[in-house]
Parts: structure tokens; C-alpha cells; sequence
């Protein structure tokens, strides 16, 4: 018991004092190096901020760099969607000029071939193969060569129209791209660290395979704007090539029409005249088929009024020729009937006048009627001609 209440151990003074020292030494030593600590932590803060600031205005400046340069490229783009849409409208409104042109030409088309049908129908030596003819084959032969043109004309300007659609969807589907890319790049740059809702992204630097570089993603913009320059050079030769055959095609046809409208207007002229030479030499031939029959008439008659002075005569003669014996004389009576006789029988001779007469006769009618069906022939072609191609012509052209 009396171990148990014994009294722990004094130290010495001088380990006291010791002990204090220790204490002392070991709190400065740990001051100086919290102190050193302090300081080497406020550096390292100072100079992490100066990196974070310097990176961070680094990363606004290439920020703002991107913007920008985004910005130029969607202003290209703009620029180039604008013209591609342009040159595309333009040639719209050159197909429609085309489709028109086209569609015009098919009537005119019909009225050549109609105009040639047609003047199968004429007669007679008149079915010739004339300059109206040449000239209404030449024109169906102009018209169906413009129409052939005008469709391949067609066929291309489809197929550019088609191209530059192409070429305005790649455009605006680089530009949807490009307005996105924009407007992320803009939120990026309005971030702030007092920005609400500011959090962590842990993935976000994580790398993914669809990553391009900037060299490809300019390529990209080049290509579609290459791609639209292209298209938009062969629209505008196109609607050079267009512009200039339409011209040219409506020249040749009007040209034509006007070569078919001459020779139509000279072959009518050259009929009326050749049809009134007809009439004319119809009105002669008439007019000497009257005399002529007047002329069979009297000589006729001139024949008729014969016949009872040479029964006379020949009856005369024939009783005194039985006069008997020295009675049956060569006196003035026998002589006188004898010229009588002589003379009525070559009046009689006249008859063969008669025939031939009426030979005439038949031959002027024959004349007659040739020259009536050769009028008709011609008045079947002035019909033809006049009334039917060239009338039917003038109520369609209009070049």
C-alpha cells in the first residue's frame, strides 16, 4: 500500500529547462517551416493564376480567332449560296423559254406536213414538185431539227439544274454546320466563372474519332465552294449557249417561214396569171366556136339552096341529050347548061368545106373543155394554195 501512494519522480531543474528549450526550438522550427510553406503555396497560387489567366486570354483569343474565322467562311458560303441560287433561278426562267420555244414549234410543225398533204391533193400537171414544196420540206426539215435541238437544250438544263441544287445542299448544310459551330463557339465565349450553372465535364477532353483537323475543315468549305463556282461558270455558259440558240433557232424559223410565205405568194401569183391566160384563151376559143358555127350554118344553107338549081340543070341536060338525030346539037343552050351544071357542082364542092368546118368545130370544143378542166385544176390549187395552207399558215405563225 505504501508503493501504491509513492510519488512519481521529480526532473531536475535543468532538464526543465531543457525540456522548455526543446519545446521552443521545435515550435520555431515548425513556424519557419509553416511560414516557408505559406510562402511557397502563394507563389505557387500567384503564378498558377498567372498561368490560368495568361491560358485562359489565350483560349478567348483563339476563341475569338475561331469566331472570327468561322464568320469569314459562313460569309463566303452566304456569298456563294447566294449566287448559286441566282445563276439557278436564271436558268429556271431559260427552261421555261425552252419549254415555250419547244412547245411552239410542234403547231407550225403540224402545218408544214398539213401544207405538204395538202398540195398532194392539186391536179393535173399542176401536183408538181415546185418551190413551195422544196421550200415547205426544208421547213419541216428546220422545225423538227429545232425541236430536236431544244430538247437536248432541255435534257442539259435539267441536269445543271440538278447539279447546282446539289451544289446549294452542300452549301447550306456546311453553312447549318457552320451557324451551329457559331453559336457554340459564342456561348463558349460569353462563359465566365461566375457563370450560373457552371459545372464539371469530366469527358471533355477526351478526343473522339470524329475530331477533323483544321486543314481538312477548310478543305471542306473549299471543296463546296470550288463545287459551287463550277456549277455556278457552267450555269452562266449555259445560259450563253441558251440565250443564243433560242435567238438563232427563231431566226432560222422565221427566216424559213418567210422563204415558204414568198414562194407561196409567187406560186399564186404565177397561177392567177396562168389561170387567166386560161380564161382568156377560153373567151377566144368560145368566141370562135360561134363564128365557126355561124359559118357551118351558112355554109349549110349555102348547100341546101343548091340542091333544087342542080336537079334543074342535071334534069335539063339529061332531055336534051335524047334529042334525036342532027337535033342532039352542041348549041349555046347545050353549052350554057353544060357550065351551069359545071358551076353548081363546084359550089357543091363545098360540102368537103362543111367537114372540115365542122372538124374545127369538134377540135374548138375539144379545146374548149381542156381549157375549162386546166381553169378548174388551177382554180383547185388557187384553193389549195390561197385559202387552205396559206390562210391556216397565217392564223398560227408568229415569230
Amino acid at each position: 500500500m505504501a508503493r501504491l501512494l509513492q510519488a512519481p519522480p521529480k526532473f531536475h531543474p535543468s532538464e526543465w529547462d531543457t525540456a522548455n528549450k526543446m519545446q521552443c526550438a521545435s515550435t520555431e522550427s515548425q513556424k519557419s517551416r509553416s511560414e516557408r510553406m505559406i510562402a511557397e503555396s502563394r507563389r505557387l497560387l500567384d503564378e498558377t493564376e498567372k498561368i490560368t489567366q495568361k491560358t485562359r486570354s489565350d483560349v478567348n483569343k483563339k476563341i475569338e480567332q475561331r469566331r472570327e474565322e468561322i464568320k469569314f467562311w459562313k460569309q463566303e458560303l452566304e456569298n456563294k449560296l447566294e449566287q448559286i441560287v441566282h445563276e439557278t433561278e436564271v436558268l429556271l426562267t431559260f427552261k421555261t423559254r425552252l419549254e415555250k420555244s419547244l412547245e411552239s414549234c410542234k403547231e407550225p410543225l403540224v402545218i408544214a406536213q398539213k401544207c405538204l398533204l395538202n398540195r398532194q391533193r392539186r391536179a393535173g400537171i399542176d401536183l408538181v414538185h415546185d418551190e413551195v414544196e422544196q421550200e415547205l420540206v426544208k421547213e419541216a426539215e428546220v422545225l423538227q431539227g429545232v425541236i430536236a435541238l431544244l430538247g437536248r437544250t432541255l435534257e442539259q438544263t435539267n441536269e445543271q439544274i440538278r447539279l447546282n441544287r446539289s451544289a446549294k445542299y452542300n452549301l447550306e448544310m456546311d453553312l447549318k454546320d457552320k451557324f451551329t459551330a457559331l453559336m457554340i463557339d459564342d456561348y463558349c465565349a460569353s462563359l465566365t466563372n461566375n457563370t450560373p450553372d457552371i459545372r464539371y465535364a469530366d469527358n471533355a477532353v477526351k478526343i473522339e474519332g470524329n475530331f477533323v483537323s483544321p486543314e481538312d475543315w477548310i478543305d471542306f468549305s473549299n471543296i463546296n465552294i470550288e463545287k459551287a463556282d463550277k456549277q455556278r461558270n457552267n450555269s452562266l455558259a449555259l445560259g450563253a449557249l441558251i440565250d443564243g440558240i433560242l435567238s438563232q433557232t427563231r431566226n432560222d424559223m422565221r427566216k424559213q417561214c418567210e422563204m415558204v410565205n414568198v414562194a407561196f405568194r409567187n406560186k399564186v401569183k404565177e397561177v392567177k396569171d396562168a389561170k387567166q391566160k386560161l380564161e382568156t384563151l377560153l373567151a377566144m376559143v368560145m368566141d370562135e366556136t360561134a363564128s365557126q358555127e355561124k359559118n357551118i350554118a351558112a355554109l349549110k344553107k349555102a348547100i341546101a339552096d343548091k340542091e333544087g338549081p342542080v336537079k334543074v340543070a342535071q334534069n335539063r341536060l339529061e332531055a336534051r341529050n335524047h334529042r334525036p338525030n342532027v337535033e342532039l346539037c352542041y348549041d349555046t343552050v347545050q353549052y350554057r347548061l353544060i357550065s351551069e351544071v359545071q358551076e353548081i357542082t363546084k359550089n357543091m364542092q363545098r360540102q368537103s368545106t362543111l367537114a372540115q368546118a365542122e372538124t374545127v368545130l369538134k377540135g374548138l370544143s375539144r379545146r374548149q373543155l381542156s381549157l375549162e378542166e386546166e381553169i378548174q385544176v388551177k382554180e383547185n390549187t388557187l384553193y389549195i394554195d390561197e385559202v387552205l395552207c396559206m390562210q391556216m399558215r397565217e392564223s398560227v405563225y408568229s415569230f
